[in-house]
């Protein structure tokens, strides 16, 4: 998983969310894009990317290294970080 995608916004949500609403919002995620159950071509690639987030974000410690990268990143590189975000946010939401 490259470090500039905005793992939140692949299970489409914030930054504070509970360990409870990360594994949610992946089974919801997973279900949804599933190559079984989406005939799309993009839904393997999709399922690779919420199965990433949520290896990331299910793990405290692999969390807290990507919040700290992503705080970094915020900093260092703002306009880069937010057309990311943008259109990762932009991606989940016209499908």
């Amino acid at each position: 998983m490259s470090i500039d995608k905005d793992l939140y916004a692949v299970l489409g949500l914030t930054s504070t969310a509970s360990p409870n609403e990360i594994r949610q919002a992946f089974r919801l995620k997973a279900s949804e894009f599933h190559p079984d159950k989406n005939a799309s071509e993009l839904a393997p690639v999709k399922f690779r990317e919420v199965r990433e987030a949520y290896d990331v974000l299910s793990d405290p410690a692999s969390r807290t290294t990507y919040d700290e990268n992503r705080r970094r990143n915020l900093l260092e590189s703002p306009l880069g970080t937010a057309q990311e975000i943008w259109s990762t946010y932009l991606s989940g939401v016209v499908q």
